[in-house]
């Protein structure tokens, strides 16, 4: 039997950490229906995480949690973490980045665009530099980043446009080929659906590369 997913379950939502390479529409709802012995239309999906990045996602599992839930998505009363392991060393070592995005659908590929138009919209994302580190002879950082927004590719798209894309993300402009795009969800914090206590749950990165090249503590 494989390792479990599920974080957290109780009767109105549960918590999972997502493998990496599995997408959210089929494939991962029913590892979870499997594993919790359920249908996997009893299963609500209120956010996503790309196939290429693994982490911790909350799940609804009745139409009012996932409303609730949904509700918190949308008032940024769920707040994401990630790590991220990015090409060369941002600076300075933390700060924020800002930039309009806009979304090609046909190429599913974000830009940042200059000017406001249809179809752009306002990113922002806090970022810290955890670690340093040299992999295969260049230099590399363990990022820590936390979105104020949610934008399609957002964490990928505005650290490639700073020249430093995260390592295995070809699509973005990394030359690294041997991992997948190393991005994390690392940690996500919201309000129970029901009792509206607030809730935490964390989940570290995969012991490979790039992630096993840092000290984790």
């Amino acid at each position: 039997m494989g390792e479990s997913v599920i974080l957290h379950a109780e009767r109105s939502f549960l918590v999972c950490r997502k493998p990496v390479g599995v997408e959210c529409e089929h494939e991962l709802p029913a590892l979870l229906a499997e594993e919790m012995k359920c249908k996997v239309d009893s299963l609500y999906c209120v956010h996503r995480l790309d196939r290429a990045v693994g982490g911790v996602m909350v799940w609804a599992r009745t139409p009012k949690a996932a409303a609730e839930l949904s509700r918190q998505v949308q008032e940024k009363a769920l707040k994401k973490a990630y790590f991220a392991v990015c090409s060369g060393i941002p600076t300075p070592d933390a700060g924020e980045m800002r930039d309009l995005l806009f979304k090609d659908s046909v190429k599913q590929k974000s830009f940042a665009v200059i000017s406001p138009r249809r179809g752009v919209k306002e990113a922002l994302l806090d970022y810290r530099v955890l670690q340093t580190a040299a992999l295969n002879g260049s230099p590399a950082a363990l990022v820590r980043v936390t979105l104020r927004t949610g934008r399609f590719h957002q964490i990928r798209c505005q650290f490639a446009t700073r020249g430093h894309p995260l390592l295995g993300d070809g699509k973005y402009g990394s030359r690294e080929r041997g991992c997948t795009t190393a991005l994390w969800s690392c940690r996500l914090a919201f309000f129970h659906p029901e009792t509206h206590a607030p809730l935490v749950f964390e989940a570290a990165p995969p012991r490979i590369f790039p992630w096993d090249r840092f000290a984790w503590h």
